[in-house]
């Protein structure tokens, strides 16, 4: 018995998640994109869209009218976010239609940082030591008691995005200052040096279906912040750290409602202590790359098995998981001082990537051996530094 076709509307401001909608097709399913119109020339996998709705800028109450109106002719069965921007959009669209999925409340856990801490460190979570910004008697007094330094956060950004590091509480004070009215909408937390991992999942029935483990070699905040190279790698399977991660990964799943999906977590181990601390989660699949990456080492794509867990959940199936593969995968990624930079020069067996960006260069390399990657991943680093490597400041906020 053929299965009914679902109507799914995929809604992304950015250029991403072209597995999705491919899988989703592939499913037997109808899909739509709505978009941002200057991305109309990226390279969408057309073949697998079946309508495109275009906006110039998103404007909540337009999009809703515009959705409703489509809604006379088409069905939608599910309301999907490709990117972490449009999460809490997408959670305003899903209640304002009454559209099964993730609404208001459970899409701010994954998308505002002052809300996921909070959520943690109720739900017994570690988290780094932080505070709000909104009374200046609380700000003292956490300055007072939590020595420098500090990380000043927006708490809707993504990434490392706005992100200061501040070294006393006069510069705090500075801070908070030029912020002027939007100071809510900050929060500062302790810094503390340690090694950050990424957890990057697929949830199913409330609970972790999959999760891999990687460790960023240089974090987002460094690369965005002192215009490095990008690396991450697959953590060693079954050691202690997976494990841990695995697990307090899954403790925030719990915490923050994530019922199905993809989802990229970060935390960070105290070099002081060894300690593991919650960083930040969303409710995607991570971006730079890293999905790639993980679908090397593991054989699971993670857009292709959302979107068929969408696809279950929706038609009431079981969700089955593939084969997982355990090897070990790595990427470095730097911004190249030529717009098509030539990775002809590198032959090593191992390259299972190489990125297809103008003014990027990037590799992800395979291995049954973490050692090895790692190994490659230096001797990489070191030569596109030489050769290619480019940079530019930081922006303050998204554009």
């Amino acid at each position: 018995m053929s299965k009914k076709p679902l109507n799914f509307l995929c809604i992304s401001t950015y250029f991403k998640g072209e597995d999705f909608l491919k899988s989703c097709k592939a499913d037997g399913n109808n899909v739509f994109l709505l978009t941002k119109k200057k991305l109309d020339q990226e390279p969408w996998p057309w073949e697998s869209i079946d309508d495109t709705f275009y906006i110039e800028d998103w404007n909540q109450h337009d999009v809703s009218k515009g959705i409703a109106y489509k809604f006379r002719e088409i069905k939608f069965d599910r309301f999907v976010a490709l990117d972490d921007f449009d999460v809490e959009k997408v959670a305003l669209l899903r209640e304002h239609f009454r559209m099964p999925g993730m609404g208001r409340t459970t899409a701010h856990y994954f998308r505002d940082k002052l809300a996921m801490r909070v959520k943690a460190k109720e739900e017994g979570v570690n988290v780094p030591e932080f505070t709000d910004l909104f009374n200046n008697d609380t700000i003292n007094e956490y300055a007072d008691r939590v020595p420098a330094p500090w990380l000043i956060k927006p708490r809707m950004e993504a990434s490392a995005t706005g992100i200061k590091k501040i070294h006393s509480k006069d510069e705090l004070w500075q801070v908070i200052n030029d912020l002027g009215d939007e100071r809510d909408n900050y929060l500062v937390e302790k810094f503390a040096p340690g090694d950050v991992f990424h957890v990057d999942g697929l949830n199913v029935d409330g609970k972790v279906m999959f999760s891999r483990v990687s460790k960023y070699l240089d974090t987002p905040f460094e690369v965005a912040h002192g215009g490095g190279i990008f690396r991450s790698a697959s953590s060693k399977i079954g050691s202690k750290i997976e494990k841990g991660l695995q697990k307090m990964n899954a403790e925030v799943m719990k915490a923050f409602g994530m019922q199905f999906g993809a989802s990229h977590t970060e935390f960070i181990q105290s070099k002081a202590t060894g300690e593991l601390f919650f960083l930040e989660t969303s409710s995607r699949v991570g971006g730079a790359n890293l999905a790639e990456m993980v679908q090397y080492a593991s054989g699971i794509n993670l857009w292709s098995e959302w979107a068929k867990i969408e696809a279950a959940n929706l038609r009431k199936t079981k969700y089955k998981l593939p084969k997982i593969n355990n090897q070990y995968a790595g990427i470095v990624v730097s911004l190249s001082r030529f717009e098509y930079p030539d990775t002809s020069s590198f032959t090593d067996k191992e390259i299972a990537w190489r990125m297809d960006k103008q003014w990027h260069i990037g590799l992800i390399v395979v291995s049954d051996s973490s050692e090895r990657v790692l190994e490659l991943l230096d001797q990489y680093t070191d030569r596109i530094g030489k050769e290619f490597h480019a940079s530019l400041p930081a922006p303050d906020k998204s554009l």
